[in-house]
């Protein structure tokens, strides 16, 4: 975000969680007639997996908001007297979808699962504002642009640095050394639940760490310079 002078630039990215439905299907690999023993059918199941995907798309830019548009949807606690004059606002989002592999015994009251877990995790949509008063090819455009997608850059950089430890924390708890074992159904109903009390909340705390990285661009020093640069424009248009 970009406060008109004499303030300061920041930027503000909007995170809420979307929650989506698991998707999950179950295929019973091994009939109940097969010669093989029960044992061997749940050792003949493909291992628990899970893939690790982040979200691609391209940013929108939207020049059409005045600075007083973004004023009001920009952070609650702006200083009084300052004026929003670029905006970055994301959500933060994250997809789980999972296939479920089953062997159920031949008296339909206990199998063995394999889950295969694919989460996908990103920033949807990601918009980056610039207040229609900078129009496009400005020096004031420009500057407050490049902000912004300094911002950005980092809100991606992020996504990417705590991508292995996101894959090794979900394999730690999935990819166990066998396939699960319980009552029919048990496994699905499991697996949803804790997806979504547990592991959808984990991953939006971990992509929200990205505060620290963004608090680093927003210092008082880029403040002023963006303030003061292309001889007063900036103040100029914001009279």
């Amino acid at each position: 975000m970009i406060p008109a002078p004499p303030g300061s630039i920041s930027v503000f990215v909007r995170a809420s969680l979307r929650k989506l439905p698991v998707l999950a299907s179950v295929a019973i690999a091994l009939g109940p007639n097969s010669g093989a023993s029960a044992v061997d059918r749940c050792d003949q199941l493909p291992s628990p997996s899970v893939t690790l995907k982040r979200h691609e798309e391209p940013i929108t830019l939207d020049t059409r908001s005045s600075y007083r548009t973004l004023t009001l949807i920009g952070p609650r606690n702006l200083p009084a007297g300052k004026q929003v004059l670029g905006l970055t606002r994301g959500t933060a989002t994250v997809r789980f979808e999972s296939r479920i592999t089953a062997y159920t015994d031949p008296g339909g009251r206990w199998e063995c699962a394999s889950p295969q877990l694919t989460v996908t995790y990103g920033f949807s949509p990601m918009t980056v504002y610039v207040a229609r008063e900078f129009p496009p090819g400005s020096c004031a455009y420009k500057e407050i642009h490049e902000h912004e997608l300094r911002h950005v850059r980092a809100y991606q950089a992020h996504l990417l640095r705590i991508e292995q430890e996101l894959a090794d924390t979900l394999k730690r708890r999935f990819v166990t050394d066998g396939p699960w074992r319980g009552p029919v159904g048990q496994a699905r109903a499991r697996l949803q639940q804790e997806l979504e009390e547990r592991w959808a909340p984990y991953i939006r705390r971990e992509m929200n760490k990205v505060d620290a990285a963004q608090a680093l661009i927003d210092t008082p020093e880029e403040y002023a310079r963006v303030a003061e640069s292309c001889g007063g424009e900036v103040k100029r248009l914001t009279r």
